[in-house]
C-alpha cells in the first residue's frame, strides 16, 4: 500500500528501523493527539488503515477526525471507510465470488471496458475446505475414500477455480485437503502485520465466512462479510462501516482444572447474547486474558457471530508472539512485529491496568465461574451445564414447538425403537445420539481441547469403554498439524478405536456435510418420530443444519463428544449416572476417564512443537496430487459450458448499461413467505443435501443426473438455477401460512401449497412483485451471499423484518433487496398483519439513510417502516441496483 504524496498525513512517515530507510510506516504517535491513547485498540486499527489510506477521495480527512473522536461519537450515526489488508474466502462462498467476477469481465467488455479491470488490488486467499462430506467413516481409509469422492463430485469447481487462480492476480488458492480456512489463517496465512511496498501496517482482513472472527484470538483485526461486499473490497472500494460502540469484556480469575476453552466459550456466547452486542465489537482485557491461550482465545473470537457482534478483539502481546513462534514463523518477522505494534501503542499487557483503554461499556466474566456446558438442542446461544443435560432434554422433549422444545407427547417420551445393524439387535429412543463429530475450527484449532479428547480416549479404552457401532463418529481436523502431534503423541490410535478415525481436513459436519445415516437407524427415528441427536465440537447447531434426522444437536467440547457417543444418550448424568458399565460388569463414570488441564498441557508442551507447523505448511500448496494435475484453461474471460450443472454465467448483470434508473415503487406486491424469529439464512439458503423431491432436483434430474450426483446446495453456488430452486428449501422453514415446517408456500391467488420456487415462478410469470415478512434476527447464521441472491432471483423486491443479522442486512442491499425494519414496538402481530394483504410501498427519489415510509394495504391500512440503508454508499449501491452493477460502472468509466 504505497503513501502518495496527495496524502495529508505523510509527515507521520518514518522508518521502523533507522538504518532501513525502504521500510516505513505511519507514525501514529507523532499525532501528538491525546485522545488516542485511550482509543480502544481495535479502533486504533481502523484509524490506522484511514490515516495510511487517506487520499480525500475515498478515504478523507474527516474520516480519521471522526475514529479519532471514537468516545464523543458513540450516540450518533458516524459512517467510516475501512479499507481492509487482505480478503479470505471458502470455497463455498469462493466458487460464487469467481463466478461473479467473471461475469463482471463479460459485463465490462460489452460496456466497451478492458476486462482486466476485473481483478484483486489486495491479496485474496481462498482456502478449499467446504466441499468434502463424511460419507465413510470409522475405517483407516475413510480419509482417502471421501477425499477421492470429494474430487469426483467437485472436479468442474475445482477445475474453475484453477481457472480463477490463473485468470485473476493477487488470488492464492490453497488446495482441498489442506484444512479448515480459519485454521490455516490462525496457523499459516496471518501477518499480524504487513511488511509491503516498503511499508509495515497491521494484518486486517474481511472474510467470506462469518467465522473469519477467529483470527481477532491473534490481535488481526477481520470479520465476516457478504461475498458481494467481499469482492468490493478485493475490487479496491473501502468498506463503509458505522464506526462501533466497543464493548470492553474483563476476564479475571482462574479456570477450574477440569473446564475447557468449549465451556468457556459458550458462557461468554450465552453471557454477551443477555448483554446484547449485535453489530458492536467486543474487545477483551484484564489479567484473565493472560492466562488464556492463543487457541484458548481464537475459539472465543470464532463464535463471535454466535454472540452477535461484528468483531471479537484480542490485543497482541506476548503471548500472541509466542504462538507465531511456536508455530514457526520467522525470527525476523516476530522482531518487527513487535517492535511495530509497540512504536504505535498498539502491544498489549493484560496485567497493565493503566494500558487499559475507555470502552462503551464494560462487563466482566470470573472465569472460576464457568462450568462443563454444552449449548442446544437448537441454538448456540442456549447453553447447558453439563449437570442439568439430562432434565433440560427432558423438558425440552414436552416443550411446546420452539427453540427450546419439541412438543411430544407425554405418554411418547420413554418410547423405543428396535433395529438391527450389521447383525446385532439395538434399540433407539429420544435422546438417543446418532453423530458424534470432533470437527470445526473452532476446536480443532486448540491443542488443549484435542488432545484432551485423546487422552479420555485413551482412558476409556483401557477401562474397556465402546461406542456403539451405529453412531456416526468422525475426526476431521482444521488442519495437518492436528494428525500430527494426535499420532506422535500416542492418542490416535485411541480415538481410531473409539471410532473417531480422521474422515477429512475440511469443515464436513459442522456445515451439514455430515453424511447419510446407516438406513436401519433412519428407518427407526422415522418409525418412532424420535427426537435423535448430533453432538459435535462445531459452532452452529440450528435445526435442519447438521442432518435432517437430527432434530436435537449439541455443541460440546471434543471430550464431551466422546463421552456423550460413549454413553449413546444425551439423557445422562454424568454426575451421578455411570457412563458405561464395561465388559467385566464394573461402573465407569465420566469423572474416572476425564484429563485435567495439567495432564493435557504436560503432553501438549512435549508434542506441539514449531517443526510440525513448518513441515506441514511449507508444502501446503503442492501436496495435493489431483489438484496439480488437475487442467484448467488460462484465458481472461472464462468460456463458459452450457452442459455444466455446476457453473454457470448468473444473469444478474443481464441488461446493464452505464445509464442509472430512477428507484421503482413496489405497487401491489404479494406475501411469497410469513416467517417467525431466528430465520437463518440456512433457512433461506441451505447449504447441505438436495432432497430427492425438491425443486432443485427435479431441475438436476431434467439435465441428465441420478440423485447420487446432485451433490449439495453449497457444492452447487455457481449455478443460479440450482441456488435459485433452493432458496427457502429447508424442510425445517417455518411458515406461519402452512403453520408447519416445510419448503413450501401458500400461492395466495389460488390457495395452493406449493414449493416455494414454483410459486414464486407463477407470480414472476404474473409480474407480481413479492415481500417476505419476518420477525426478530432474520438472517442470522453463516455468511452467505446466496442468501440475498436466491430471493433476488425469486422476484422477492424488499422484506419487512423487525431486526436484521449484520451480514445479511448487508448482503440484501449489494443485492438491491430493500431491508424494512417495522418501527420499535411494532410487529406483524401487533399491526394486525396475515401477510395476506397486498403491499404497495412507495419509494421516493430522494432517499437518506435509514429513512421512515409508508407501507399501504389493500385493506385500507397504512403503516410506517425504517428503510435500512444505513448509510450514504449503500444508498448508492441500491441506485445502482447492487453493488456488483456500481462497480461495473465504477469499472467501466475509469
Amino acid at each position: 500500500m504505497t503513501a502518495t504524496v496527495q496524502n495529508p498525513f505523510q509527515h507521520l512517515v518514518e522508518a521502523l528501523d533507522p538504518s532501513d530507510q525502504t521500510r516505513q510506516f505511519f507514525n501514529l504517535s507523532k499525532l501528538g493527539d491525546p485522545r488516542y491513547d485511550h482509543l480502544p485498540f481495535s479502533i486504533r486499527i481502523l484509524l490506522e488503515s484511514a490515516v495510511r489510506n487517506c487520499d480525500e477521495f475515498l478515504v478523507k480527512r474527516s474520516d480519521v477526525e471522526s475514529i479519532m473522536n471514537w468516545k464523543q461519537t458513540q450516540t450518533q450515526t458516524v459512517e467510516v471507510p475501512f479499507r481492509p489488508a487482505r480478503v479470505i474466502l471458502q470455497d463455498f462462498t469462493g466458487v460464487p465470488a469467481v463466478v461473479d467476477f467473471a461475469a463482471m469481465r463479460d459485463a465490462v467488455t460489452k460496456l466497451g471496458a478492458d476486462p482486466e479491470k476485473i481483478n484483486p488490488v489486495c491479496p485474496a486467499d481462498l482456502v478449499i475446505d467446504h466441499s468434502i462430506q463424511v460419507d465413510f467413516n470409522r475405517k483407516s481409509d475413510s480419509l482417502q475414500k471421501n477425499q477421492d469422492l470429494e474430487f469426483d463430485r467437485n472436479k468442474e469447481r475445482f477445475q474453475f477455480l484453477k481457472w480463477g487462480s490463473k485468470a485473476f492476480k493477487n488470488m492464492r488458492i490453497i488446495p482441498p485437503g489442506s484444512g479448515i480456512v480459519h485454521q490455516v489463517n490462525l496457523e499459516y496465512l496471518a501477518r499480524v502485520v504487513f511488511d509491503h511496498d516498503g511499508f509495515f501496517y497491521p494484518d486486517s482482513l474481511v472474510g467470506t465466512d462469518s467465522h473469519t472472527t477467529m483470527i481477532n484470538g491473534l490481535g488481526v483485526l477481520g470479520w465476516g462479510v457478504g461475498g458481494i461486499e467481499a469482492e468490493a473490497v478485493m475490487l479496491g472500494q473501502p468498506i463503509s462501516m458505522v464506526l462501533p460502540e466497543v464493548v470492553g469484556y474483563k476476564l479475571s480469575g482462574t479456570p477450574d482444572k477440569f473446564i475447557t476453552s468449549t465451556d468457556i466459550v459458550l458462557t461468554v456466547t450465552k453471557h454477551l447474547r443477555q448483554v446484547g452486542v449485535v453489530g458492536k465489537f467486543v474487545e477483551f482485557f484484564g489479567p484473565g486474558v493472560a492466562q488464556l491461550s492463543i487457541a484458548d482465545r481464537a475459539t472465543i473470537a470464532n463464535m463471535c457471530p454466535e454472540y452477535g457482534a461484528t468483531a471479537a478483539f484480542f490485543p497482541v502481546d506476548d503471548v500472541s508472539v509466542q504462538y507465531l513462534e511456536q508455530t514457526g514463523r520467522e525470527p525476523e518477522k516476530l522482531t518487527y512485529i513487535t517492535k511495530y505494534l509497540k512504536a504505535v501503542g498498539m502491544f498489549r499487557d493484560y496485567n497493565n491496568v493503566s494500558q487499559d483503554p475507555d470502552f462503551t461499556q464494560v462487563v466482566e466474566l470470573d472465569l472460576s465461574s464457568v462450568v462443563p456446558c454444552c449449548s442446544g438442542p437448537k441454538r448456540p446461544q442456549d447453553r447447558i451445564a453439563v449437570s442439568s443435560m439430562k432434565s433440560d432434554f427432558e423438558t425440552c422433549l414436552g416443550a411446546k414447538q420452539g427453540f427450546k422444545g419439541f412438543q411430544v407427547a407425554p405418554d411418547l417420551h420413554t418410547a423405543t425403537v428396535p433395529f438391527q445393524f450389521n447383525g446385532q439387535q439395538y434399540s433407539l429412543s429420544h435422546g438417543s445420539v446418532v453423530i458424534a463429530a470432533i470437527t470445526s475450527c473452532t476446536n480443532t484449532s486448540n491443542p488443549s481441547v484435542m488432545l484432551g479428547a485423546g487422552l479420555l480416549a485413551k482412558k476409556a479404552i483401557e477401562c474397556g469403554l465402546s461406542v456403539k457401532p451405529y453412531i456416526k463418529t468422525s475426526l476431521s481436523p482444521g488442519s495437518g498439524v492436528v494428525t500430527y502431534y494426535l499420532k506422535e503423541s500416542g492418542v490416535m490410535d485411541y480415538l481410531s478405536q473409539l471410532g473417531f478415525e480422521v474422515v477429512g481436513y475440511g469443515c464436513m459436519t459442522c456445515i451439514g456435510n455430515s453424511g447419510p445415516l446407516p438406513e436401519p437407524v433412519v428407518e427407526a427415528i422415522t418409525q418412532g418420530d424420535l427426537v435423535a441427536a448430533g453432538v459435535l465440537s462445531g459452532n452452529r447447531n440450528f435445526e435442519g443444519r447438521v442432518h435432517p434426522n437430527t432434530r436435537a444437536n449439541y455443541l460440546a467440547s471434543p471430550p464431551l463428544v466422546i463421552a456423550y457417543a460413549i454413553a449413546g444418550t444425551m439423557r445422562i448424568d454424568f454426575e451421578n449416572e455411570p457412563i458405561a458399565t464395561n465388559a467385566e460388569g464394573r461402573q465407569i463414570f465420566l469423572r474416572d476417564i476425564w484429563p485435567t488441564r495439567e495432564e493435557i498441557q504436560a503432553v501438549e508442551r512435549t508434542f506441539v512443537i514449531p517443526s510440525m507447523f513448518k513441515e506441514v505448511y511449507e508444502k501446503i500448496e503442492k501436496v495435493n496430487e489431483r489438484w496439480n494435475s488437475l487442467v484448467a484453461p488460462s484465458d481472461k474471460l472464462y468460456t463458459w459450458d452450457p452442459q455444466s450443472t455446476y457453473i454457470k454465467s448468473p444473469p444478474f448483470f443481464d441488461g446493464l448499461t452505464m445509464e442509472l434508473q430512477p428507484p421503482k415503487s413496489i405497487n401491489d406486491a404479494y406475501v411469497l413467505l410469513n416467517l417467525g424469529d431466528s430465520v437463518t439464512t440456512d433457512h433461506i439458503s441451505p447449504a447441505g443435501n438436495i432432497a430427492r423431491n425438491s425443486s432443485a432436483a427435479r431441475y438436476l434430474t431434467s439435465r441428465g443426473l441420478t440423485p447420487r450426483d446432485y451433490n449439495s446446495y453449497g457444492s452447487r453456488r455457481g449455478n443460479d438455477a440450482v441456488m435459485a430452486r433452493g432458496t427457502f428449501a429447508n424442510i425445517r422453514l417455518f411458515n406461519k401460512f402452512l403453520n408447519k415446517q416445510a419448503p413450501q408456500t401458500l400461492h395466495l391467488p389460488t390457495g395452493e401449497t406449493l414449493d416455494v420456487f414454483d410459486a414464486a415462478e407463477r407470480y414472476q410469470q404474473s409480474g407480481v412483485p413479492l415481500l417476505v415478512l419476518a420477525g426478530k434476527e432474520y438472517g442470522s447464521g453463516s455468511s452467505r451471499d446466496w442468501a440475498a441472491k436466491g430471493p433476488f432471483l425469486l422476484g422477492i423486491k424488499a422484506v419487512i423484518a423487525e431486526s436484521y443479522e449484520r451480514i445479511h442486512r448487508s448482503n440484501l442491499v449489494g443485492m438491491g433487496v430493500i431491508p424494512l425494519e417495522y418501527l420499535p414496538g411494532q410487529t406483524a402481530d401487533s399491526l394486525g398483519l396475515t401477510g395476506r394483504e397486498r403491499y404497495t410501498i412507495p419509494i421516493p427519489e430522494q432517499l437518506t439513510p435509514r429513512m421512515v415510509v409508508d407501507v399501504k394495504l389493500d385493506t385500507g391500512k397504512t403503516f410506517q417502516v425504517r428503510m435500512r440503508f444505513d448509510t450514504d454508499v449503500e444508498l448508492t449501491y441500491f441506485h445502482n441496483g447492487g453493488i456488483l452493477n456500481y462497480m461495473i460502472r465504477q469499472m467501466s468509466e475509469n
